[in-house]
């Protein structure tokens, strides 16, 4: 029989050192096992548009019955927010007015994380940190490929091509792969902008030393000292076993 579950999590933004205007977004409700972080793009105020609509639209879910259609209704809002955007990139003369998402969605011992774009999950589970999604991105692919070392992603003159975003290609496609979860499993949903500027071994490190959502805060001030050339986002989630005799999270129709 699987323990009783519950959550809780916490999300930082920043806009960084260098830009003026933060087109990252974020969402927490754990008391719906949902979470999202997105990453506009578009310039001036059409990447923030783009990544409020994300979170805003998948906030507006109703709350689930099973995860399965949970997954299903927050991929066709996704869809829907790609027709707006799209609409609205040709309204202003713009070419892309698009915004990456990761989303964790929780229900009982389960979770499915979906994403599109270069916005991660991570797991940290028993001291190691597993990145689970794969970048929608040229350097990934070609990584992927062996026709580039891990190590020279990050100079790489692509290195901020993404091959895939909400209002990026008028069909839209959302990736979504089902995870267990376990008592004090920790997740981080984040932008290109926490991990261009942390190595994995410094989230595991801030992860190990805080295995809380407090370690959100930790990691943005992290990438903050390092320069921060982006708009930067935490978000963990910490999965824990219900107290004795707390039933696990139900949620009303």
């Amino acid at each position: 029989m699987s323990v009783p579950l519950r959550w809780s999590s916490a999300c930082v933004t920043d806009v960084g050192r260098v830009r003026k205007l933060n087109e990252d977004a974020c969402l927490s409700l754990p008391e719906r096992g949902l979470w999202v972080v997105a990453d506009g793009m578009g310039g001036h105020d059409a990447g923030d548009l783009a990544s409020r609509w994300v979170v805003e639209t998948l906030g507006a879910l109703p709350a689930p019955h099973n995860l399965g259609d949970q997954v299903e209704a927050a991929r066709e809002r996704l869809r829907a927010v790609n027709r707006r955007l799209r609409e609205e990139a040709g309204r202003r003369g713009k070419s892309v007015i698009g915004t990456t998402v990761a989303a964790l969605v929780a229900f009982g011992g389960h979770g499915v994380y979906l994403w599109a774009g270069d916005s991660r999950v991570y797991r940290f589970r028993q001291g190691r940190l597993r990145r689970l999604t794969r970048d929608h991105s040229q350097v990934e692919e070609l990584v992927e490929g062996g026709l580039l070392a891990p190590e020279e992603a990050e100079s790489h003159p692509a290195a901020n091509v993404i091959t895939r975003a909400v209002g990026g290609e008028e069909k839209l496609e959302v990736d979504a792969e089902i995870v267990e979860l376990a008592p004090r499993d920790l997740f981080l949903l984040c932008s290109d902008g926490l991990y261009k500027e942390l190595s994995e071994a410094d989230i595991a490190g801030i992860l190990a030393r805080t295995p809380s959502p407090r370690a959100a805060r930790q990691l943005v001030d992290t990438a903050l000292e390092r320069g921060a050339r982006d708009n930067v986002t935490a978000l963990v989630v910490r999965v824990e076993p219900a107290e004795s005799g707390t039933p696990p999270p139900r949620h009303r129709p």
